[in-house]
């Protein structure tokens, strides 16, 4: 993947990191797709504004499977700027993203800059979603979960896992890619909460940018069991 401009990746602490809105588009070149995304930064979008480096290692993970996507389903949570949201759906997926109602208006901006010159394998659909509040409003019948830098409050992870379960008890495979940033315990989701619920693989680690790429499985109720018994031998 190329892209054209600077990317900067510090870690907002708080929703007010930009007091003053602007716009930027950059472009971003993966597996023969180019995508054209626009960023609003503003107070009020936040953390939802920046395409952040792990949505773009995501990108590139989905690209290596690009294959595998025709007429998958597929939903995205905290879909941000859209941008591996609307990869995907390029790549020939049927694609619903995912956020808080802020942030809908810059996603459904940035799939109108990247309908394909053949149109849409599959128009890609836009939704709020509030974790734990109205996740039971979607369907479980996914294919894949797409997660990209959304492991960061520690006091979201267990709408997060409730959301998470709901999406994936019909088999729904889900892939998560984050910066693994200690004072927001991350590591900690992925080593000891997400597992309770999850069989979790490491797919990629990228040492320089400290990513990961996760896969997770909803564990059937018996191998949720021998997992319990198993940590209480510790």
């Amino acid at each position: 993947m190329s892209r054209t401009g600077e990317e900067d990746d510090p870690f907002p602490a708080d929703d007010g990191l930009f007091a003053d809105t602007f716009s930027l588009e950059d472009r971003y070149n993966v597996c023969g797709e180019e995508l054209k995304i626009r960023q609003l930064f503003g107070a009020k979008l936040g953390v939802a504004a920046p395409v952040w480096e792990a949505g773009l290692q995501l990108c590139r993970y989905l690209g290596a499977q690009a294959a595998q996507l025709g007429g998958k389903r597929i939903i995205e949570l905290g879909a941000g700027t859209g941008v591996v949201g609307i990869l995907a759906a390029r790549l020939g997926a049927a694609v619903t993203l995912t956020d808080l109602p802020l942030a809908l208006p810059q996603i459904q901006a940035n799939i109108s800059a990247n309908v394909p010159s053949t149109g849409w394998p599959s128009p890609p659909t836009v939704l709020p979603l509030s974790w734990g509040e109205d996740h039971l409003n979607f369907p479980s019948n996914w294919d894949l979960v797409l997660c990209a830098d959304i492991v960061y409050l520690p006091e979201t992870y267990p709408l997060l896992m409730e959301t998470l379960a709901h999406l994936a008890k019909n088999g729904a495979v889900v892939y998560l890619s984050s910066k693994m940033r200690k004072e927001h315990g991350t590591p900690g989701f992925y080593e000891e909460r997400l597992p309770r619920r999850f069989n979790v693989e490491l797919l990629h680690r990228d040492d320089q940018q400290n990513i990961n790429i996760y896969g997770a499985s909803l564990r059937t109720d018996q191998q949720k069991q021998a997992w319990d018994q198993d940590q209480l031998l510790y």
